[in-house]
């Protein structure tokens, strides 16, 4: 309780803490997939995700991370929880000891043992067992036999993307033995592997990057903290600031700016922003208010230096000094990918770490005394993106004092170094170095210090810099050079996902020129007529992806027209439709072409669609078994797909087949209808329906060409176990009474499950109605509707079913 109860806002040290339980909010976590990086940067996922429903995904409360989801159960051993930095992966672990400590929760649980790998780091060149180290790190656990099964025990290996051990799996000898010795790698891969205590529980949090250092078969669940929804922004607010007229002004403020509210899906930003907002709307501020990421976090450091002043006042040449050094600490480990960092790392800056640790709310110590055992210092910046402030403004202040960060190189003879300065003599030439090596980053790990970068080079952020640094030396710029290049960018770049983040930096210099001319587009309803250019095309995502409207739903008729073919406005809105949950393509010209886009989509990591609508376009086999390809990939979450009149033949069947039966397939509704797959092709989707790992509930096969033949394997898999099938529709083929009679010997199988049949104009006569009639009296049946709309039943037939309505075991309750 003594260490877990109180949450830490910035630093430890600069008294903000707060009892964790007074201001906890609940976050959003989810089931997520292992396996695969997403190499999108970290705040361009955090965009994506303050998008996606929350109906899309089952939340998770952190209490409840070792329980599995109704229908999972296999027991869950080890958890891996992803989620960007600041999201609350470490809050989520805090609350989850601090109520067990209390006895509100997980009381099966008798011992927990938190190793955040940052502290692991320090002990990684020792040998020791896993008894000795937990001895050394938790002095209480002497003379603890917690190898006993009487014991369960919980570890908990918070931050692995901050662990600086080898973690080689498949090397590692094999440990079985907890009193036995090795390096703390190998104790840490034996325990992950279940080679050590075994019973034990293991949690495990990452940021996204460094997921797949756990082999997928050493973690029974995967879960992704992704932070605030809106609903849990505002509420954290209004318990962050007792006086809720002050909370829903800076709420309002903060959603006058979209960029801003984006951010506020992390809690530390939500932080970040409050610290800022709450002194300048409570004193009525008389300057501007931060309308840009930038602004925000240039205002929080200068206040961060004044809490400096006051607790320790010192000349303000040595805050410049300390600013430059940590700014140089942050950019050279941004660029290395190190979130934490260590004495050593320190000293390659020239920085005192007495100093580092006094400095409040720039650099964190994470120091813990009561562990029993002075293991040493480790220092982060309080967030990502604060490290990636500082690099931009080491960058930005390197600058004026002629050094352009992206050209140091020792080897260069000092002519090369003049001719590379003389290059970039100003900022401009600095500007358009960082925009080239932004975009060539596979990761985009430069992303968002592009947009500090270029934003800190706006007049009125230098001003507010002057505060800071009051020897930054003035420099000629032109903002127009750099909008230009950056726009010359887009148009350059055939990827409009890869362009999102220079409009991010067009917003950061105040220049929204193009988005202007999309959204005037969009409020005249003339964006189909439009022959928009290639900078225009990713204006028009970059609008759509940033709406603060969900994307529901991606209606493609909305954008074509003139000369705006399908395909092309597939392949250019393709960022879109994989953020969308639903894409209704039907009768819009969509040809094999398009479907290479829609496969992309559908493969992505991760898949947002669920509903595919591509009736009325002639696709073709090619097109179908490029669509059926993208089904078998493991990223696909399609559950709903239409395909009707699409000009699909056997051969198409054939491929979706293959589709139906992968693992996992989470498609549960077909519709084939008025495609001329006739009896071969019914005969091979309806033996895949005996696949057990097809999960179709629903097929509509509305004239399709099939008899009665066509009825016998359709007949058989009604008959499998398990079947699956809920819902059939076989209106408009001519099934006639033979037909019928094979359909009526499945339904009154014990394993089938079907509960809903269409046999509209199917040829059905008074012959067919007595084997429907034996169905219904079964008290094996399930069904529970039944049309026969545009057969000729006549009298007769009629009298046949209403023979079988009669019995007490007829369940059927509506009737066409």
């Amino acid at each position: 309780m003594k260490k877990f109860q109180c949450l830490y806002e910035g630093t430890a040290k600069d008294g903000s803490q707060t009892l964790l339980n007074e201001i906890y909010t609940e976050l959003y976590i989810t089931e997520s997939e292992n396996g695969g990086i997403n190499n999108e940067h970290e705040v361009r996922q955090i965009e994506t995700q303050s998008r996606r429903a929350a109906t899309d995904d089952t939340p998770i409360k952190c209490n409840d991370i070792f329980r599995p989801l109704p229908g999972q159960d296999k027991p869950i051993r080890t958890v891996l929880t992803k989620g960007v930095a600041g999201i609350g992966k470490t809050v989520s672990v805090q609350k989850f000891i601090v109520d067990w400590a209390e006895g509100k929760a997980n009381q099966d649980v008798q011992f927990i043992f938190p190793l955040p790998f940052r502290e692991l780091n320090l002990m990684k060149d020792k040998k020791l067992s896993l008894l000795d180290l937990l001895k050394v790190l938790f002095t209480e656990a002497k003379g603890m036999q917690i190898c006993s099964d009487e014991y369960k025990v919980f570890f908990i290996f918070d931050g692995l993307d901050e662990c600086r051990l080898s973690l080689d799996f498949q090397s590692n000898v094999r440990l079985c033995e907890v009193s036995e010795s090795a390096t703390l790698d190998v104790l840490v891969t034996n325990l992950m592997k279940g080679n050590l205590l075994p019973s034990a529980l293991i949690w495990i949090t990452s940021r996204p990057a460094a997921a797949d250092l756990i082999p997928s078969e050493c973690v029974d669940w995967v879960t992704e903290v992704r932070g605030f929804n809106d609903p849990q922004k505002e509420e954290y607010f209004r318990k962050r600031i007792s006086d809720q007229s002050l909370a829903y002004r800076i709420i309002t403020h903060l959603k006058s700016s979209r960029s801003l509210y984006i951010m506020c899906h992390i809690p530390v930003f939500c932080w970040i922003s409050a610290t800022v907002l709450e002194g300048m709307l409570w004193k009525s501020w008389k300057g501007k208010i931060p309308k840009t990421v930038t602004q925000m976090y240039t205002y929080f450091l200068i206040l961060q230096t004044n809490i400096k002043h006051e607790k320790d006042y010192e000349k303000k040449a040595e805050d410049e000094d300390m600013i430059f050094k940590l700014g140089k600490l942050a950019f050279q480990q941004l660029v290395k990918g190190n979130l934490i960092f260590y004495e050593e790392d320190l000293r390659e800056c020239s920085i005192n770490v007495t100093e580092a640790s006094v400095y409040s709310g720039l650099c964190t110590q994470i120091f813990r005394e009561e562990f029993g055992l002075y293991l040493g210092k480790v220092f982060c910046f309080v967030h990502l993106s604060i490290q990636e402030h500082l690099a931009a403004l080491y960058a930005h202040i390197s600058f004026t004092d002629y050094i352009n960060v992206f050209d140091q190189n020792t080897e260069q003879n000092i002519l090369s170094k003049v001719l590379n300065w003389m290059k970039s003599n100003s900022l401009f030439g600095l500007h358009q170095k960082a925009v080239d090596e932004a975009l060539q980053s596979k990761n985009g790990h430069l992303d968002l210090f592009l947009r500090f970068l270029l934003g800190l080079s706006l007049e009125s952020n230098q001003t507010l810099l002057q505060e800071l640094l009051t020897q930054t030396a003035s420099c000629s710029y032109n903002k127009e050079e750099t909008v230009q290049y950056i726009k010359q960018k887009i148009r350059e770049n055939p990827s409009p996902e890869r362009s999102i983040n220079l409009f991010h930096c067009l917003n950061e210099l105040d220049d929204d020129s193009l988005v202007q001319e999309i959204q005037d587009y969009l409020r005249s309803g003339k964006i189909s007529q439009a022959k928009l250019t290639s900078s225009q095309w990713s204006a028009l995502v970059f609008v759509l992806l940033t709406s603060e409207q969900r994307l529901e739903e991606f209606d493609l008729k909305k954008f074509i027209g003139g000369q705006n073919t399908a395909d092309e406005v597939l392949e250019k809105l393709l960022p879109v439709i994989k953020e969308s949950r639903s894409a209704k393509l039907c009768r819009c010209g969509v040809t094999g072409k398009g479907c290479t886009a829609l496969a992309s989509a559908l493969t992505s990591n991760p898949s947002h669609l669920k509903e595919l609508n591509l009736s009325g376009n002639k696709l073709q086999d090619a097109g179908v078994k490029l669509v059926s390809d993208a089904l078998k990939n493991p990223h696909c979450n399609l559950e709903s797909l239409w395909l009707s009149d699409c000009g699909v033949t056997e051969e198409g069947c054939a491929a979706l087949a293959s589709a139906l039966s992968s693992n996992p397939s989470y498609l549960n509704f077909l519709d084939l209808s008025g495609n001329k797959l006739k009896d071969m092709g019914m005969n091979l989707i309806s033996a895949v329906l005996e696949d057990p790992q097809c999960n179709l509930k629903t097929l509509w096969l509305i004239d399709c060409g099939i008899t009665d033949k066509g009825c016998a394997v359709l007949a058989s898999a009604l008959r499998s176990n398990p079947s699956n099938l809920r819902e059939l529709n076989l209106s408009g083929n001519k099934l006639r009474a033979s037909g019928v009679n094979l359909l009526s010997n499945g339904l009154e199988d014990p394993h089938c499950n079907l509960e809903i049949l269409w046999l509209i104009d199917c040829g059905v006569t008074y012959k067919g109605c007595a084997a429907l009639a034996s169905a219904l009296r079964s008290n094996l049946s399930h069904l529970r509707h039944l049309n026969l709309s545009g057969n000729k039943l006549q009298n007769k037939g009629v009298e046949m079913l209403s023979a079988g309505l009669k019995e007490p075991k007829c369940e059927l309750e509506t009737l066409w």
